[in-house]
């Protein structure tokens, strides 16, 4: 499913309050989303029905849940990413970040500590 997965930013951002604060009713997601994003409440129900019809969210009884969690989203989001800025090449996108930015030697060695840890799955 996670490949499925297809979000807009407004999709995330509400994603990301239900995700802290599951199960929440849903007059009080809409006090902290206008809290935290500005939102108005018609704005809010927008997307929240919006993210039921995808399958993302449930909304009972004025109570919301999610029905993916943040990490399905996340290797959705970075496959998506992937296959649409860089062929679907993770070697790709490296070579464009560090053409760009800096890494420092701990997020080095932290890559590093990631790759070893894949190479020894089965």
């Amino acid at each position: 499913m996670d490949n499925e997965i297809t979000l807009s930013n407004a999709d995330y951002r509400l994603l990301d309050i239900v995700w802290d604060a599951q199960p929440i009713a849903s007059p009080e997601l809409c006090r902290l989303v206008e809290a935290r994003l500005g939102w108005k409440r018609t704005t809010t129900y927008t997307v929240i029905k919006r993210l039921c019809e995808k399958g993302y969210l449930k909304s009972a009884d004025t109570v919301v849940t999610a029905l993916i969690d943040r990490e399905q989203a996340r290797r959705a989001e970075g496959r998506q990413m992937l296959d649409r800025s860089f062929d679907g090449s993770l070697p790709k996108f490296v070579a464009a970040f560090l053409d760009g930015g800096t890494v420092s030697n701990e997020e080095t060695r932290e890559i590093e500590r990631m790759l070893e840890e894949y190479r020894r799955r089965p």
